[in-house]
C-alpha cells in the first residue's frame, strides 16, 4: 500500500511536476518489463476476439485503415 505521506508530497507539487513524476514512474514500470497478468475479463475478451478471428481470418483491417478510422472518429 502506498505511503500516505508520499502521496501527500506528490499532491503538494505543482501540476506540471505531478505529471512529470507520473510519467517517470510509468517509464520505470515499462522499463522493468513487469506486466501484470490480464484480468479474468480481459482474458475472456481476448479469447472472444481470437475465436472471432479464427472464424473469419480474412476480416481484417490494415494499419492505414485503422488509423484513418480513428482519425475520422476524432474529427466528429
Amino acid at each position: 500500500m502506498m505511503k500516505v505521506d508520499l502521496l501527500a508530497q506528490a499532491k503538494a507539487l505543482p501540476v506540471d511536476d505531478q505529471i512529470a513524476l507520473a510519467e517517470a514512474i510509468w517509464d520505470a514500470i515499462v522499463d522493468s518489463e513487469s506486466v501484470p497478468p490480464p484480468t479474468q475479463t480481459q482474458q475472456e475478451e481476448l479469447k472472444r476476439r481470437h475465436q472471432r478471428h479464427l472464424a473469419n481470418p480474412n476480416n481484417v483491417m490494415s494499419l492505414e485503415e485503422v488509423t484513418a478510422a480513428v482519425e475520422n472518429s476524432l474529427r466528429k
